[in-house]
């Protein structure tokens, strides 16, 4: 009789798992939309224009909504980027088997519709251009973009996952809701919600793995208070299977400031492949036939030492033009700074090239030097060029200023409301 009542009770429990803190819903969708942008040429990598964005709250029927359009999208090779806190967890393990089911390229990014710039991205009116169902003008960024929570789960699905380096992927642990209806023994609602939480986890366990990411995550995201967000390193990204890219970068892009600036940012993975180098180049614009390109790394762990001490760092657009940084960079806190003056025929070349190159000489035995090298792309920097051009004055006295900000804060991005 008792089991019966039991029985009876649970009933009137319905419960939903969420992994999302109330933090986290400032400046996003109340729920999960999906619709098709259309950019600038190469605005979603070398050759690619248009792309599919997930942007907001994943919530209880956003599964059915992602169905709906991916059954009516006829392009299947167009990548996916998503920009969301988090949200219903069950519903994002369907949308992530839909898009393992499509072999989707996934990424984080912000898509920035061309028609809401005077918005917040989020209003009414800018929500129903991009639920209208035609193709939306747009810009995409990955600065400051975010994946949290459930959302991460979304990216897990695709068959091959990119995240930027300015871009944040967090977790946490899941927290169960209950609506209770009725008067219910509070030991009865206690057993019932651990015997949920304990079939969360083996679920979720069993998700990770099914997706080829590492057990590893699993057991991190079981050590995370819901209250609480850990932003995944590089390495943990690289470790756990998420994105297996050892060199990735951003393009160069045109940033809006008291001085404008061309950025760049990359991330290397170095020789013992437990650990990333972040790097960022600045090109300034200080007279109409002059520029200055910085340099800023996080240095060596040996940093100090007379092989340190004495390697030239370059930019390279073929072997015959380079940019020589020279010894000695300035250092500030785990950051060296290099910068040097961009002759006219030097940047000319540099917007020649198809890529360029970074190069390290460092000494070696005998009196030799080695020379170590590493490609970046040109994705960016023919329009962010022109565009710093025109906000050139005929001559600037004032060189640029160094900067050792290679990132935002990443747990500040991963939470904004903090």
């Amino acid at each position: 009789m008792f089991r019966f009542l039991v029985l009876a009770a649970l009933l009137l429990v319905s419960g939903e798992l969420r992994a999302e803190t109330p933090a986290e819903k400032a400046g996003f969708a109340p729920r999960l939309i999906i619709y098709n942008a259309k950019g600038p040429a190469n605005s979603c990598g070398p050759g690619c224009d248009r792309w599919i964005a997930i942007e907001g709250q994943v919530d209880e029927g956003a599964a059915a909504r992602v169905s709906r359009f991916l059954r009516d999208a006829k392009d299947t090779t167009r990548p996916i980027y998503f920009h969301s806190p988090g949200g219903s967890v069950r519903p994002s393990y369907v949308i992530a088997r839909m898009l393992r089911g499509r072999k989707a390229v996934a990424r984080i990014g912000r898509t920035i519709a061309t028609a809401c710039t005077r918005g917040t991205q989020v209003d009414a009116a800018c929500l129903k251009i991009k639920t209208a169902g035609g193709e939306v003008e747009a810009e995409l960024t990955t600065r400051n973009a975010m994946c949290n929570s459930a959302c991460g789960y979304l990216l897990l699905g695709a068959t091959t996952r990119e995240v930027a380096p300015d871009a944040v992927m967090a977790v946490h642990n899941s927290r169960l809701t209950l609506v209770v209806h009725g008067s219910i023994p509070a030991q009865v609602i206690a057993e019932y919600k651990q015997r949920r939480m304990a079939s969360a986890d083996r679920e979720r366990a069993a998700f990770v793995t099914s997706m080829g990411v590492s057990r590893e995550l699993d057991d991190l995201i079981k050590t995370v208070k819901f209250e609480s967000l850990h932003v995944l390193t590089r390495a943990e990204l690289y470790r756990f299977g998420i994105d297996k890219r050892s060199l990735l970068e951003t393009p160069w892009t045109f940033e809006t400031a008291a001085r404008p600036y061309v950025r760049k940012l990359a991330s290397a993975r170095q020789g013992d492949g437990t650990s990333f180098r972040s790097m960022e180049w600045r090109l300034f614009c200080e007279a109409k036939t002059r520029a200055r390109l910085m340099f800023v790394r996080e240095a060596d762990q040996d940093a100090g030492s007379n092989k340190d001490v004495n390697k030239t760092v370059m930019l390279m657009a073929g072997p015959e033009k380079s940019v020589a940084f020279g010894r000695y960079p300035a250092r500030v806190g785990k950051f060296e700074i290099w910068s040097d003056i961009v002759a006219p025929e030097a940047m000319e070349a540099m917007l020649a090239a198809p890529r360029l190159q970074m190069g390290e000489r460092m000494p070696a035995a005998e009196g030799k030097t080695d020379l170590s090298t590493f490609d970046i792309d040109m994705l960016g920097l023919g329009a962010a060029w022109t565009r710093l051009l025109a906000s050139c004055p005929a001559n600037n006295p004032r060189p640029a200023a160094a900067s050792t900000n290679l990132n935002a804060d990443p747990a500040a991005a991963a939470n904004p409301a903090k």
